[in-house]
């Protein structure tokens, strides 16, 4: 298959392109005029298709209508609020800055503005930056910011110095700020250097277990980010170790960096950052959802291998410097995130590497599809679903072999590829990272989306919708399954149906406000009941599309689920929401309350002839919520969300 070539993709892209793509398999349906006063509201449509035959081509714009769709229904709730975003990229790694120096400089002017220009390009966000080597590093020796030779120390830092960076990396990213002045900048340290260290190398080993070690690698940080701002590059974001429990890294830098050193490394680190440069934020751990069995398996006999790391370290007086948790994909799922956000709300999550990779058989069109569909559904929607404020790759840019590299991975993929030819071409990853980076812009909040697919991958749609600072929305939809869905997106009253071909990406923006009258009841602290599949009940209630009270059996008259809210509220409209369950929902039903829980009196009936039953009722005091089944049929009774409106 002909590769997408850098200029093709960056014209695929244009904020000014229109019309669908000859041959596209499907194009906008409406369903009729738009609800309400003022001018007819539009969402603009960009799509990437595994095949390629779709690369972030912006196809005809779509019109909200009125009136209910029968299809899988995401309902887009603008005042259900979640957190902040602060970009999404990659990282320009010394390997990256090799590649992209590697080529004429027109072709690297091209090249940086398909990443970093957001009309141009994709408006890459982020950068996380290596202090010192990584394994992409394309010179044959791994170096920091202050080597010595063995067996000597710099304590005074007299040594330190980023002239290597200012050759090739530094002027990358003083470009990449131009082109994008809202973008943000992570620094990580792959290793200390290696005096600071046991083995006294920058490859495995510790810090040495001594306060003026620890002094001195924190003042080691700070000169880094002062030296960088120095450069024209402040940094936004330092974590002080990349992967503290990788404990056996294969021939590249690395470092086990056990909670009880890294806490006291903070704690000589914040106070200092707060002085020189309180932009800064501390992020902790760096590291895997959960920990990987090798990092277990090479714990030292008899230490703990801190398999809850981040916890540990959020519960050290070190944690009144950290803003919140970065996390890697290598291990665990983006779930992990939101369990430690529940034990500690008040810190930040943030989600800073996972590379493409490829086993050695693999096609190229293999590649571009498993890459694109993993990371849309596990990445894109998973870790933001999940509360994370970045979504961050690892290379940039690679040579066609991978490389260059020196030590770790060697089947890792960038977001655009040099080849022997001199030609640059974009990757899955330009594409999973564009298709927010071009259109959530920092500071942007995501807000509710309804989503049933998972990121262990169910074939079901999957969705996440932000509300960018300018007022305007973004709503990112991955179809997991191979096959085209139909479905429907409704928000504030208004809604149009789509179709999306198998696996592809879609994001849809509209500058419109449609916020609705009704504000979503939160039922975190609800409980349900229910007469079949009572063991699931809770799962209608969660919030979460992918999760399911099912009866379990054919639907039949006198099923029930019942929900008590905790408390008395005025209730406007209940939402039976079947998901992405086609014919799973009560076609009819009575919907009852009670205040007592005992006494029961009548609300409304009706009849469902879609996924999605929106049940408006009067303003109603209400305290207990029952939805009951007045019919029989041949599927069972589905509720993938059952939502209640004020």
């Amino acid at each position: 298959m002909r590769r997408q070539t850098l200029g093709a993709a960056v014209a695929a892209t244009a904020l000014l392109a229109a019309g669908p793509a000859p041959g596209a398999a499907v194009g906008a349906e409406t369903n009729g005029p738009a609800a309400g006063r003022g001018p007819t509201a539009q969402a603009r449509v960009w799509v990437t298709t595994p095949d390629r035959a779709e690369l972030l081509h912006e196809r005809t714009p779509v019109t909200f209508g009125q009136g209910s769709s029968s299809r899988t229904t995401i309902t887009v709730e603008p005042t259900t609020k979640y957190q902040t975003m602060d970009g999404f990229g990659a990282s320009i790694t010394d390997s990256s800055a090799s590649v992209l120096h590697q080529l004429p400089a027109a072709d690297r002017e091209k090249t940086m503005r398909s990443l970093f220009d957001p009309r141009q390009g994709i408006g890459v966000s982020f950068l996380r930056q290596p202090i010192g080597s990584s394994d992409f590093t394309a010179q044959a020796e791994h170096y920091t910011y202050d080597d010595v030779p063995p067996g000597q120390t710099d304590f005074t830092l007299r040594r330190f110095s980023i002239a290597h960076d200012q050759r090739q990396i530094l002027p990358l990213l003083r470009r990449a700020k131009q082109l994008n002045p809202a973008l943000k900048v992570m620094g990580t340290p792959w290793s200390p250097p290696a005096w600071m260290k046991t083995g006294d190398s920058l490859v495995g080993g510790r810090l040495k277990d001594h306060p003026a070690i620890y002094n001195a690698y924190a003042r080691y940080l700070v000169k880094f980010v002062q030296a960088y701002t120095a450069a024209g590059v402040p940094i936004d974001f330092l974590s002080i170790q990349n992967e503290p429990q990788h404990r056996a890294p294969s021939g590249y830098p690395g470092m086990d960096l056990p909670v009880r050193q890294a806490a006291a490394v903070i704690e000589q680190l914040g106070p200092m950052l707060r002085a020189v440069s309180p932009r800064t934020k501390i992020l902790g751990y760096d590291h895997n959802w959960s920990t990987h069995p090798g990092d277990v398996g090479n714990t030292p006999p008899g230490e703990d291998p801190e398999t809850d790391y981040p916890y540990q370290l959020l519960s050290t007086p070190a944690a009144r410097w950290i803003a919140g948790t970065a996390y890697h994909c290598y291990a665990g799922t983006p779930a992990d995130q939101s369990k430690l956000r529940q034990a500690f709300p008040d810190k930040g999550i943030w989600f800073t590497e996972c590379s493409g990779s490829h086993g050695p058989n693999d096609t190229p069109p293999q590649i571009f599809r498993g890459t694109l569909t993993w990371h849309a559904r596990t990445l894109m929607i998973g870790t933001t679903r999940n509360w994370s404020k970045s979504v961050v790759n690892w290379n940039i840019a690679l040579n066609a072999d991978g490389g260059p590299h020196n030590g770790g991975c060697d089947t890792c993929t960038g977001l655009v590829t040099r080849h022997p030819d001199g030609s640059v071409s974009t990757d899955a990853e330009y594409y999973t990272i564009g298709h927010l980076s071009k259109f959530v812009k920092p500071g942007a909040t995501r807000i509710g989306s309804t989503s049933y697919g998972t990121t262990g991958w169910n074939g079901q749609l999957m969705s996440a919708a932000f509300r960018n600072p300018d007022g305007s929305t973004a709503l990112v939809v991955h179809n997991e399954n191979d096959a085209p869905r139909e479905f429907a997106v409704a928000v504030g009253g208004r809604s149009f149906e789509y179709t999306l071909p198998g696996g592809s990406i879609g994001t849809f923006v509209w500058t419109r406000d449609l916020r609705s009258e009704l504000t979503p009841v939160s039922l975190t602290t609800a409980h349900a009941t229910a007469s079949v599949g009572a063991d699931v009940a809770a799962l209608a209630i969660d919030a979460d599309g992918s999760t399911l009270w099912q009866s379990k059996t054919a639907r039949a008259a006198g099923q029930s689920v019942q929900v008590d809210l905790g408390t008395s509220r005025t209730v406007r409209r209940v939402a039976l929401d079947s998901g992405g369950n086609l014919g799973d929902y009560a076609t009819s039903w009575e919907l009852s309350y009670s205040n007592d829980g005992t006494t029961w009196r009548p609300l409304k009936t009706g009849t469902s002839n879609g996924q999605l039953t929106n049940v408006d009722v009067p303003p109603t005091r209400a305290r207990h919520l029952r939805i009951t089944s007045t019919s029989a049929g041949d599927h069972w009774w589905t509720l993938a969300d059952f939502r209640v409106y004020s």
